[in-house]
């Protein structure tokens, strides 16, 4: 481990996530907040002016995590094994911002809860398998202060053991809608995620989330990007060498090892986001010319 206690890995095998605090700095975090009302042509100081209570920016800018957060590339590397195992050294972030404007505002707040609606596994551009590559982690990354009943994401922490004995139940692979989020009902441990400017939650790729109200008038921004890995997960490693995502796999599953064949194979898919943000990146352009 180049970064990681052996506290905060027992803490991401026991509930699926750690958080690295103070990544980057609030001052450059300004400044891509600031392009962001710009894109979109609302005025950060009136509300008036934020015409959606919810908007996923596309991507416009990027930022290799090894050069703009080095202490998240670190973690990043020690909970999927070490960087050998990222298919891209040169992974990046980008500005394609999840702004919770006011959603829910209008509403008395709920707690986390299995009955809240929107629950979801990430990865709507991949066929999902027990040992897929394309989302070896997911990570939340603050953009702004998140303080509580401020739209932070719900977190259903224990949710990795019933996903992944789904996934193992279906070798043949699961489409994004096959019904992930319905397992929320088989789990106990809620969390609303809050944070710092600059703060990094790690989060293991079977975890279940959703959006949460924002009834505080702050606009919330995170990104949630994934990293990718160099090869699919595997649960048999003739060394034991397991990163802590593949053996907290093992644990949910109640074994030391598993021999996980796929019986279709990977894919690819292009859901109507990408259309529907491609759109919205030429618009922004346009707008951006005429300022």
């Amino acid at each position: 481990m180049k970064l990681l206690t052996d506290t905060q890995v027992t803490h991401f095998l026991d509930r699926g996530f750690i958080i690295i605090q103070n990544c980057f700095s609030s001052e450059v975090a300004a400044e891509h907040l600031d392009f962001a009302f710009k894109r979109l042509g609302y005025d950060p100081e009136d509300p008036e002016t934020w015409v959606e209570d919810r908007v996923h920016l596309p991507s416009m800018n990027r930022f290799p995590i090894r050069e703009f957060a080095p202490t998240a590339w670190d973690a990043v590397c020690d909970l999927l094994g070490g960087e050998q195992r990222v298919i891209d050294p040169n992974a990046a972030w980008s500005d394609g911002f999840v702004i919770n404007f006011s959603v829910g505002a209008d509403r008395p707040w709920e707690p986390p809860s299995a009955h809240i609606k929107g629950w979801h596994k990430d990865g709507d551009f991949f066929k999902h398998f027990l040992n897929s590559p394309e989302q070896g982690l997911l990570s939340l990354v603050i953009w702004s202060d998140i303080l509580p009943k401020s739209g932070g994401t719900f977190v259903a922490c224990d949710s990795v053991k019933p996903i992944a004995k789904m996934l193992a139940d279906h070798p043949e692979g699961l489409l994004p809608g096959a019904g992930f989020g319905a397992q929320a009902h088989a789990c106990s441990d809620f969390i609303e995620i809050t944070g710092k400017v600059g703060d990094v939650v790690l989060l293991h790729p079977f975890i279940l989330h959703s959006q949460s109200q924002n009834p505080s008038s702050r606009p919330r921004f995170v990104t949630n990007p994934p990293v990718a890995l160099k090869e699919p997960m595997c649960f048999n490693r003739g060394d034991g060498d397991y990163s802590p995502v593949e053996q907290s796999v093992l644990n949910a599953l109640g074994v030391e090892k598993y021999d996980f064949v796929q019986t279709a194979p990977f894919e690819r898919l292009h859901p109507e986001r990408e259309r529907i943000q491609a759109s919205m990146l030429e618009e922004e352009k346009e707008r951006l010319m005429e300022t």
